[in-house]
């Protein structure tokens, strides 16, 4: 792997006209997929919080951890597997709904304090998702950019078991995002993640910052952009033998909208690519058939 620390984009999202930042956003999303953001406008504080409180919660005992059952499909507790032994998450879908995390805190219970600290980061992190994908919109001058305004979000609260035996191992496979957009809270004391350049299979690291975050675009948004969009390859390597504890936040297409490109992504030059599908169905293809890193467009793509 090559040790190139700065090959994936940092964007800074304050201090530059808004063209110039879309394109900025544009270019990093159809040439990596995924990017760096600085100055994102979420406090270090409510960024420290949450990641307390997501450590605290980790320490459930496994029969509270498992009510944290599906909302949508795959969307709740998912324990360490032999596909991913040494990965755990926690599931919550609708962050932007402070019921839906009542829900969540109420099975973990978890506590008033906690549940506030997850509301106000619901809120950031569903608010700079739907800014960002507008942003995205608007650097292809669409109609109507502002796509994203009924979609949910959704967390991915993770926890990573390194140890010394599992130094040079998968902490997650590889795999692209089945959603839109996903915002990762990394680990800044423990890194791993890694992002695949497309157009080589290179793996590069995603080196992150205190207050900086990791933007990736999943398989809808290369569906809804008619292949302009990287549906970027990441993993997670275990680097040291220490905990690691992220968290993602996934803007989703309502699971029962089918999406086909705008009129803008589709001419004779560029013919449509991909069958209209919604997120729920291409969901259950990636399931059914154990495909995690893009393969089930093989049963979408237009011949």
């Amino acid at each position: 792997m090559a040790d190139l620390n700065e090959v994936i984009p940092t964007i800074d999202l304050k201090g530059v006209a808004d063209e110039k930042l879309n394109q900025q956003i544009r270019e990093a999303s159809e040439r990596w997929g995924c990017f760096k953001v600085m100055n994102h406008g979420v406090s270090s504080s409510l960024l420290s919080e949450m990641k307390k409180t997501i450590t605290n919660l980790h320490e459930r005992p496994h029969e509270l951890k498992i009510r944290n059952t599906d909302v949508i499909l795959a969307s709740g507790y998912k324990p360490r597997s032999e596909l991913n032994p040494l990965y755990e998450s926690f599931g919550l879908f609708d962050v932007a709904s402070p019921q839906a995390i009542k829900t969540f805190c109420d099975k973990l219970e978890a506590s008033a304090e906690q549940r506030e600290i997850m509301v106000k980061y619901g809120k950031a992190m569903d608010g700079l998702a739907k800014d960002l994908t507008r942003m995205l919109a608007k650097s292809y001058e669409l109609a109507d950019p502002d796509i994203c305004k009924q979609w949910p979000s959704q967390f991915r609260i993770s926890k990573y078991h390194f140890n010394p035996e599992t130094v040079g191992k998968n902490g997650l496979i590889t795999h692209t995002d089945p959603g839109f957009l996903t915002i990762v809270h990394g680990d800044d004391n423990v890194g791993g993640l890694e992002a695949m350049d497309h157009s080589s299979g290179t793996y590069y690291p995603i080196n992150t910052s205190p207050n900086t975050l990791t933007v990736n675009l999943g398989d809808m948004a290369k569906i809804w952009s008619n292949g302009r969009l990287c549906n970027v390859k990441h993993r997670v390597q275990c680097k040291e033998a220490k905990m690691r504890i992220t968290i993602s936040t996934f803007l989703l297409i309502p699971m029962d909208e089918v999406v086909e490109p705008p009129s803008e992504f589709v001419d004779a030059e560029h013919p449509r690519l991909y069958k209209p599908i919604s997120d729920g169905e291409l969901r259950k293809i990636r399931l059914s058939n154990n495909m995690h890193d893009g393969e089930s467009f093989q049963f979408i793509t237009l011949k």
